[in-house]
């Protein structure tokens, strides 16, 4: 099986597509699945499918993401798989070979999810059905040294909430030699800047909320201007968090359009929502780690400022129990680095820690259904 995934890796890895065009990848999986004689199942209108294991209405499931990201390598943008999901989807197809040579006591779903990278991909799967009988669901993220040891596993990622808005401000253009007669859409967004300082959070929680891009003038140096375009970066550890940030953005838009006599709108472009760990799914994926490499090598749960979109699924269906495995296998420089490797050895491992936490879930739920 090991050499089948590093063949599986290759091609995915020098094959990348960027969020909502993952057709190609998406056809490839499908592939591999009808030759495994398994029935994927597609969808018309968005990238990405899921298949079905064993007998049953499947409750318990396996998420991976299946889109890369658009950056600039040795000079050229291109889409690129810098950030793991190409080594997600090689598990994924690892842990349905696993569990093919298993008589399962219960069915499981897997998921191959679009749009990750754009945090739209959950919300249209939960859309579509797709984990609605689930009582389980598992992630896996490969993790960068500064957070994990090579050959240490988590059994849980505790990612944090990320909002990022996008907003105009429409003052009043003038002469720059009467200034008083028009509303000087820097100066207001100076003014934003300074009140976004002032929003208030526990000292015990992470949090951060920053102007990112700022727009506004055009060629001439000598007019006020009227309009002005923005980006606003937010981040909390929790989902409560981010929603006393959102209050406090909200009022102080209101304060400092007030007092210029701008209109300020607002538009949120993503909003990524904070881990809610499940502690039953984290006990089955921890024993499921020990089970594989021992103790020694199985850690607490990692709290990482990143943003992970498989969170919005419990988010949305509070029934469903979910942890991510944090498996260590190396990656360096970093997460999103042009050149990100990691060590390609541990895919086997992770195939058998979540094809272990698959089954340990399924029969959680045949002890408690007797």
């Amino acid at each position: 099986m090991e050499q089948r995934l590093q063949e599986i890796f290759t091609y995915l890895h020098e094959n990348p597509e960027v969020s909502w065009q993952e057709f190609q990848t998406t056809a490839y999986i499908a592939d591999q699945l009808r030759q495994m004689r398994l029935q994927p199942i597609l969808f018309d209108d968005i990238p990405g499918l899921y298949v079905d294991i064993g007998e049953g209405t499947p409750r318990v499931g396996f998420r991976t993401d299946i889109d890369a990201l658009w950056q600039e390598v040795d000079g050229v943008f291109q889409a690129n798989h810098s950030c793991g999901h190409d080594g997600h989807m090689t598990m994924a197809l690892g842990v349905i070979f696993a569990l093919q040579q298993q008589l399962l006591p219960g069915a499981v779903r897997i998921l191959f999810q679009p749009a990750e990278e754009k945090a739209a991909g959950a919300k249209a799967f939960v859309e579509r059905g797709v984990v609605d009988d689930l009582q389980f669901l598992f992630g896996v993220h490969v993790r960068p040294l500064v957070e994990l040891a090579d050959g240490d596993h988590a059994p849980a990622l505790y990612h944090g909430a990320a909002k990022l808005m996008n907003g105009t401000i429409t003052g009043v253009e003038a002469h720059g030699a009467r200034p008083e007669q028009g509303v000087n859409v820097i100066e207001v967004a100076a003014a934003l800047v300074d009140a976004l300082k002032r929003i208030w959070v526990s000292p015990s929680e992470s949090a951060s909320i920053k102007m990112t891009q700022i727009q506004a003038g055009g060629a001439s140096t000598n007019i006020i201007p009227g309009t002005a375009t923005f980006s606003l970066d937010l981040r909390a550890q929790t989902n409560k968090t981010m929603a006393d940030l959102t209050t406090g953005l909200e009022k102080a838009i209101a304060a400092v359009s007030t007092l210029y006599g701008a209109t300020i709108t607002t538009q949120v472009g993503a909003h990524i929502v904070a881990a809610q760990v499940d502690e039953e799914a984290k006990a089955i994926m921890r024993q499921a780690i020990i089970d594989t490499v021992g103790e020694d090598h199985c850690t607490a749960g990692i709290i990482t400022p990143g943003g992970e979109d498989f969170h919005f699924y419990a988010y949305t269906r509070p029934q469903l129990k979910t942890t991510m495995l944090g498996l260590g296998c190396g990656v360096t420089p970093g997460l999103h680095h042009p050149k990100m490797t990691f060590n390609r050895t541990q895919l086997a491992v992770g195939v058998n820690i979540i094809s272990k936490a698959l089954v340990g879930a399924l029969q959680y739920i045949e002890r408690s259904d007797k």
